[in-house]
């Protein structure tokens, strides 16, 4: 287990800074009738693009850093969230994956990231395969929702963290919103390790990670914002890991098969998949979900193996120009 990094205590610090500066980063603070803090980034207040790099930053249990920038993709030039971690097994699986489904009262579920998963062990079997979990007695929580938590998803959360409710922050933010797009995207690196897990690469092995993908453009409608999300980074997100690795065959096997464009249904705008699978995720070709291009440096030999491509094509639709 690894014993030095707290991804709770890192992410306390973040949370210092959203408290101190609520109008600046256009948050609000607000207490739970048991005592929990919640931040609302986005649901009833602006939010914006600084409160979305914090949120990002939060997410990956302050394992990772956030910068914000442009980026060009063919002709179109976008705004763009780069992240890089030094722990990236830790920061994305072992917080920042949306892994923890919780259940509200009125059957609706929330879906929790954060490092308060880490605390929780949801879900157990990615935690024991990095072989982690926090202690603390504080945890933050990041929530993607329409909506603040009920006091019923609060009490849900200590007892699974086994904390008191003033020990707990839940920080939230639609999807819709700027902070909830920048996040999104911010997941760029985790959507990268998880594809390359999947194929057969241990996240134990990967020693560094950074990685980009554009910020799509605001609007009203949730189902669009999800989609377009997806997009950024289906087809204009970019990975970059550094692993150590002995087979190199196979290493370059596991790259070339982990870029989106190796799924059955790349090609076409995520809102159009979305919808031919009569919106249930679980129709979808899971080999979508991926970076448009993946590019690993093993450390052992000083190679690079490269696979995929932006599309800007299928981005531009997708992001309304």
């Amino acid at each position: 287990m690894h014993e030095t990094l707290s991804v709770n205590a890192l992410a306390c610090k973040l949370v210092g800074k959203l408290l101190k500066k609520q109008a600046f980063f256009g948050v609000h603070a607000s207490k739970t009738s048991a005592g929990a803090t919640v931040i609302d980034a986005g649901v009833n207040v602006p939010g914006g693009f600084q409160a979305g790099k914090i949120l990002t930053e939060l997410c990956m249990g302050g394992a990772g850093k956030a910068q914000l920038g442009f980026k060009a993709y063919g002709e179109v030039t976008l705004p763009s969230i780069t992240v890089s971690t030094d722990h990236p097994a830790i920061a994305a699986l072992g917080s920042q994956f949306a892994g923890w489904r919780i259940k509200e009262p009125d059957e609706s579920i929330a879906i929790g990231s954060g490092p308060a998963r880490a605390l929780a062990l949801k879900p157990k079997a990615v935690f024991e395969e990095i072989g982690y979990k926090d202690a603390s007695d504080k945890a933050v929580l990041t929530l993607e929702s329409n909506s603040l938590p009920s006091d019923a998803l609060v009490e849900k959360v200590t007892k699974a963290c086994n904390i008191t409710p003033e020990n707990l922050t839940a920080v939230v933010a639609p999807t819709a919103s700027i902070a909830g797009l920048t996040q999104v995207t911010g997941r760029i690196v985790e959507v990268g390790i998880h594809k390359l897990r999947t194929l057969g690469l241990s996240p134990k092995l990967i020693k560094y990670a950074c990685g980009y993908a554009p910020i799509p453009p605001q609007g009203k409608d949730f189902e669009v914002a999800m989609a377009r999300t997806n997009d950024a980074i289906l087809y204009g997100g970019t990975v970059y890991c550094t692993v150590e690795y002995d087979d190199e065959a196979a290493l370059q096997k596991i790259v070339e098969q982990a870029p989106s464009k190796m799924s059955k249904d790349y090609g076409k705008p995520f809102l159009q998949i979305f919808r031919e699978a009569d919106k249930d995720f679980y129709k979808i070709d899971h080999n979508l979900f991926a970076p448009a291009v993946l590019m690993i440096n093993n450390a052992k030999t000083g190679k690079v193996f490269k696979a995929g491509e932006v599309n800007p094509k299928v981005l531009s639709e997708s992001l309304g120009f």
